[in-house]
């Protein structure tokens, strides 16, 4: 199913390792580390903690309930905001970081609909989609998609309607960055984080237990994260045979026991590497997090990983 969806979207992600965009489908992607423009009336107030304004609570209370808004983007909030309406498969080739959130044009096929309208250009993001009916009364519901996950950006245009041609998509003329400075304008916004907490577990089974706590950026690497930190990741003699974080020797071996929905998404050779262990083992070299997290090292690990 993924990749009949793949092949009708035409997208693809960005990835920064060889090892991210070849399973992109397979697992739920957290979205803890994301920024969610929620639905709101007449842009004065919301539940979500990062939103864009052109109004204020005033104004909404002076609003009739003729003129309330239908819960999509105030375009006119930001000059880099737009609305285009495009068929549901737009030709275009979407990406995204390794935080896999942020959905961007990466790419836009030359002779496609989007390319053709001339107002979508490479890096825009995408902010939302409200599909057009035609044979309905009723207004459809906008879907907000800022900072939301590349598999709910992508579910998002699977689960359209067979019957629907075309979409309304609101676009943001600008980088991430720009994107959520933009968002982080309201009185309400609440600052990313820039730091997270890898707690390490050593030692779990037996009386010399030992758990640190570590403070990293977003986004770092597991493995280089403990070797830097002094903590061995390998087990009996990989130790000092192991390929020195370039997963090549699939030893790295560790369980990530809380916040795994904060890490990145495993790839096809990884969960081949894993394949007889549970699914929180991880190859901590290619492991990123971008929220708190909780790993036990030397976990368990099946005859496979001993014979590597």
């Amino acid at each position: 199913i993924t990749a009949i969806v793949c092949a009708c979207l035409s997208f693809s992600i960005e990835a920064f390792t060889p090892f991210v965009s070849s399973n992109f489908g397979t697992t739920t992607v957290s979205s803890s580390h994301s920024i969610v423009l929620t639905s709101k009336r007449r842009f004065g107030s919301t539940s979500s903690p990062l939103f864009l304004s052109s109004s204020t609570p005033a104004e909404e209370d002076n609003t009739s309930e003729e003129e309330e808004d239908d819960g999509s983007i105030d375009i006119s909030s930001d000059p880099r905001l737009y609305r285009i309406r495009l068929p549901r498969a737009p030709g275009i080739e979407w990406g995204t970081d390794l935080s896999f959130s942020f959905v961007y044009v990466r790419a836009m096929e030359p002779a496609g609909p989007a390319s053709i309208s001339g107002q979508v250009g490479v890096n825009h993001q995408i902010c939302e989609i409200r599909p057009v009916l035609t044979t309905s009364n009723e207004a459809p519901t906008p879907i907000n998609l800022i900072g939301a996950p590349f598999d709910q950006v992508m579910q998002t245009f699977a689960n359209l309607d067979r019957t629907i041609i075309e979409v309304d998509l609101v676009f943001f003329r600008g980088t991430k960055e720009e994107l959520k400075a933009a968002c982080a304008g309201s009185n309400n916004s609440t600052p990313e984080k820039e730091t997270i907490t890898i707690t390490v577990i050593q030692n779990n089974d037996s009386k010399n237990k030992i758990t640190k706590t570590i403070t990293a950026p977003v986004g770092a690497n597991i493995r280089q994260t403990l070797v830097d930190e002094g903590i061995n990741v390998y087990q009996s003699l990989t130790r000092w045979t192991n390929c020195k974080g370039k997963q090549l020797c699939g030893t790295c071996i560790v369980n990530v026991k809380e916040g795994g929905m904060n890490t990145n998404r495993k790839s096809m050779d990884e969960a081949s590497t894993l394949r007889e262990n549970p699914d929180t083992y991880r190859l901590s070299c290619v492991t990123f997090a971008y929220d708190d997290v909780t790993v036990e090292t030397f976990p368990p690990i099946k005859a496979a990983q001993w014979t590597r």
